[in-house]
């Protein structure tokens, strides 16, 4: 009996429907039900997951900068990568526009390079991978960011769930900027907007928020719980929705979403979502503290109404995420 059952506990990763795994220093793939889910990749400037794919296998993130060659892609602003988590400035240093070839703004580019991956482990339901990075300005330390993600087994979604605490090394303020932070940036038919010189593929995209706002005319600036954006790839419907955690700073937060496909939670650009330059939306952090962010990812078929998000946000708010 007993060597069935250790038979069977080793037979369990092999049957997970999670299985993730490191591939070389600076990069950890996710596979859900045996099919490619995403990458996380951890090397500087930035950690960012990309691609991001569908249940089906669809790729629903832009490929540029990291692949030259996906047909009708918008080649501008090379920091948006996939999926990431920066701020445009952080006491006056850029991790928002950090790449090699950008000069940042303020002070110049920041840096987030990895100090640990702490966990890296797949499931039957879902897996999970632990990280910590070091946020830092012209060499020297400003913030500690430790990241959890949970990626989630389902036959039609995919979601992750992130949860983000970053510590002060000195006093630090992430600025009042709308370039930042919780960021995305779709694939091309998944924009609003079709680019004159880019007749195809057709953008088919649209926003939607959970306040009923529509399209970047409405809902940039504006505060919200959820955001989905949705459209048809290559005759297959299907959205990214991300939920505001409740107990986040500044909750609801605000939309830096564009029709170009950028998809971005800023709870810190205040002056510039509400046109008022009397505003600030900074936040400071003495030495030692501590500010915590949690998201869900959600990439979905169909639209707004038929995958149910509401309903979606409302489960992610009933106490699953821990």
């Amino acid at each position: 009996m007993k060597q069935l059952l250790c038979l069977a506990a080793l037979a369990l990763p092999l049957c997970a429907q999670v299985k993730i795994a490191q591939q070389g220093p600076e990069k950890i793939a996710v596979e859900i039900d045996g099919k490619p889910f995403t990458e996380f990749h951890i090397g500087q400037p930035k950690p960012y997951l990309a691609p991001l794919r569908a249940a089906s296998g669809t790729i629903v993130t832009r490929g540029y900068p990291m692949r030259q060659d996906v047909f009708g892609e918008n080649r501008d602003h090379p920091h948006h990568r996939g999926l990431w988590f920066t701020h445009g400035e952080v006491n006056d240093w850029d991790f928002w526009a950090n790449e090699e070839n950008q000069k940042g703004v303020g002070k110049g580019r920041g840096t987030i390079a990895l100090k640990k991956v702490e966990r890296a482990r797949g499931g039957a339901k879902s897996g999970v991978i632990e990280a910590s990075f070091e946020w830092s300005g012209g060499g020297q330390p400003l913030l500690t960011e430790h990241r959890r993600m949970i990626f989630h087994a389902d036959p039609e979604l995919r979601t992750i769930d992130f949860d983000v605490t970053f510590t002060a090394a000195d006093q630090i303020t992430f600025g009042d900027t709308k370039e930042g932070t919780f960021a995305i940036r779709l694939a091309p038919e998944l924009e609003e907007a079709q680019p004159r010189r880019i007749p195809e593929p057709k953008r088919t995209g649209r926003m939607v928020a959970s306040t009923g706002k529509q399209t970047e005319k409405e809902v940039w600036g504006s505060r919200a719980a959820w955001v989905d954006y949705y459209g048809t790839i290559q005759g297959e419907p299907l959205g990214i929705a991300i939920m505001d955690h409740p107990e986040n700073p500044r909750h609801p937060t605000y939309w830096h979403s564009r029709a170009y496909g950028l998809f971005a939670a800023n709870p810190f650009g205040v002056s510039d979502f509400e046109r008022d330059k009397t505003k600030n939306g900074a936040i400071t952090l003495k030495k030692g503290e501590k500010m915590r962010f949690r998201y869900r990812v959600v990439i979905h078929p169909g639209d707004t109404q038929s995958a149910g998000i509401a309903a979606l946000y409302k489960a992610y708010t009933g106490g699953r995420l821990r």
